[in-house]
């Protein structure tokens, strides 16, 4: 029998549609172009938007036994692995825990240029409503409840 704290993944998940809110609104695909305000709240959502991935990695990871991460991108490894994500979903989503270390440590020198280029790819293709999606599907799948 499996412990997942179903609970905390959907407070996490929760979060997600104000991050997607924010990440839509923004008025520019270049980051570097946007005003002062603008420039912060979107990297601030990109910065939750990764530690909720992570975070929900983290707990199915935990909940589920999976083999242990040795990184951030290793969750992102695994949730492939376990089908709990799909390739494209993958792809999308390593390149925004990718952005951690700048957001976090350095972000007196950010790639914003990188950061743009997430920013436009996480408009286009939805992934973060995608893997709120995934998550709830798999955890359904596997009969964790809520």
């Amino acid at each position: 029998m499996y412990y997942v704290n179903r609970e905390q993944i959907e407070r996490r998940l929760h979060m997600l549609p104000e991050i997607v809110e924010v990440l839509q609104s923004s008025n520019t695909l270049e980051i570097k172009d946007s005003g002062l305000l603008e420039r912060y709240a979107i990297e601030r959502a990109l910065h939750l938007a990764l530690e909720i991935v992570t975070d929900v990695g983290s707990y199915l990871i935990d909940g589920f036994i999976m083999r242990d991460a040795s990184s951030y991108e290793d969750i992102i490894d695994i949730m492939l692995d376990e089908k709990v994500v799909d390739a494209s979903l993958h792809a999308v989503l390593i390149e925004l825990v990718r952005l951690r270390k700048p957001l976090v440590q350095e972000y007196f020198d950010v790639d914003r240029g990188a950061a743009s280029a997430l920013l436009e790819q996480l408009k286009d293709t939805e992934a973060l409503t995608a893997f709120a999606e995934r998550v709830r599907s798999y955890l359904d799948q596997e009969g964790i409840e809520l």
